[in-house]
């Protein structure tokens, strides 16, 4: 069992830019391929961001690619995503993700557990 807390949402103006965090209980972390997905008001939950094992693969939505960075620290159970140049379409409630079928994944079905999402609202 993986308990996955998010933190560092907020409101930011357009431009802007939030350090979004997920803490992961247990002692596997590093098993786990992580994920960051978003759901805006009347929109199925989307891709973001996600990130192997070990971080050497990481792979990002066309949306935000060139503006949000994910990484993880595997030594402090938790992984990250820097977003930059926020965009009033990037409002949305953000969840980190934990899978461990899968190396990486922007597939939702390969994420066993999820977080209860941190609020992201973007003012133009």
């Amino acid at each position: 069992q993986v308990q996955l807390v998010e933190s560092g949402g907020g409101l930011v103006q357009a431009g802007g830019s939030l350090r979004l965090s997920c803490a992961a209980s247990g002692r596997t972390f590093s098993s786990y391929a992580m994920g960051w997905f978003r759901q805006a008001p009347g929109k199925e939950r989307e891709f973001v961001a996600t990130i192997s094992r070990s971080g050497g693969s990481i792979y990002y939505a066309d949306s935000v690619k060139g503006r949000f960075i994910i990484s993880r620290d595997n030594a402090k159970n938790t992984v990250y995503l820097q977003m930059n140049s926020l965009k009033p379409e990037d409002t949305a409630v953000y969840c980190c993700a934990a899978g461990r079928s899968v190396p990486y994944s922007s597939n939702k079905d390969y994420y066993d557990y999820w977080g209860q999402g941190t609020q992201i609202t973007v003012s133009s």
